[in-house]
């Protein structure tokens, strides 16, 4: 079966269970995906009403965490009632962070999950087929493709997960084969092309706060404009902020217009998390990170 097929059939099982959610009063809004202008692109979609419900799609092309929609544009969502939420795995584990860190209310949603194959890594020529070359790199170390615990799940077969190359295990075992010059050297060469436009902490869904602490003058916390100084103190201040928390969405790295590896920091962190403290993000609901509670049984080597 073709991931075109595939995806056909979880878009119509979407669109009958969001018609019959929004008829039957479950929730008062659906936050899903649906065609974009460009052919074979999609965008985000907001729908409150069951005839609404046949705008709904998923195809290779909805690469977007529709998490962030429960944090960042509440606005654009009903004030009261249940909002239901088309999720791939990935997404999935946002929510939970979410839930965990006391962001959102589990009876307040009704998750649709998507039995998932993979994503395109550029939606540039989105009509491209989805295949080993074409795939996103997250989706090459993905191994949650069925979402766990959400109220509805298409019931579709998936296939068997092709041998795929996993690029950014690759790169971090490249880069933690160099010395700490050279990996000093990589990365603010990386950190260097920042323009500071923010769109990483405006796409990411742990990033909710009313006023992010380095927009502030007094006092200033981190420089606003893109200067090396600025820049580095931005992204090892963000990458530690996200450390035990990142869902590994990789939003953040898609939408930079320079090119960072954003999500190859995060991947990074995320895995010295799992070998120090045995924390990973998931689909479990925690009340508490690994970096925002004490543990006697912690490491201790760190203090000399």
């Amino acid at each position: 079966m073709t991931t075109e097929i595939i995806y056909s059939a979880v878009g119509e099982a979407i669109r009958t269970e969001a018609e019959r959610v929004l008829a039957d009063g479950t929730v008062a809004a659906v936050v899903g995906y649906t065609m974009a202008r460009r052919k074979g692109s999609a965008q985000p979609v907001v729908l409150t009403k069951p005839e609404e419900a046949n705008q709904l799609i998923f195809s290779a092309a909805c690469v977007n965490n529709l998490a962030v929609y429960l944090t960042k544009a509440k606005k654009e969502l009903p004030r009261e009632g249940r909002i239901g939420i088309v999720v791939k795995s990935c997404d999935l584990k946002a929510l939970v962070g979410l839930l965990g860190e006391s962001q959102l209310k589990r009876d307040s949603l009704y998750i649709i999950g998507v039995p998932c194959v993979g994503v395109l890594g550029s939606t540039l020529q989105p009509s491209v087929e989805l295949n080993a070359e074409t795939v996103a790199d997250k989706c090459r170390e993905c191994d949650d493709r069925m979402p766990q615990g959400a109220d509805f799940v298409p019931t579709v077969a998936l296939p068997a997960s092709p041998a795929l190359e996993k690029k950014y295990a690759v790169e971090i075992a490249r880069l933690e084969a160099m010395t700490p010059a050279e990996r000093w050297s990589y990365w603010q060469e990386q950190f260097s092309k920042c323009i500071k436009c923010y769109a990483c902490r405006q796409v990411c869904p742990f990033c909710f706060c009313e006023q992010c602490l380095c927009d502030r003058n007094k006092p200033q916390m981190v420089e606003g404009t893109p200067r090396p100084a600025g820049n580095l103190a931005w992204h090892l201040v963000r990458a530690m902020h996200l450390a035990g928390r990142c869902a590994g969405c990789a939003e953040c790295e898609r939408v930079c217009p320079m090119d960072i590896p954003l999500n190859l920091l995060n991947r990074k962190m995320s895995r010295e998390l799992k070998e120090l403290f045995h924390s990973e993000a998931g689909f479990e609901v925690r009340e508490k990170g690994p970096l925002a509670e004490y543990n006697e049984q912690d490491d201790q080597s760190f203090i000399k």
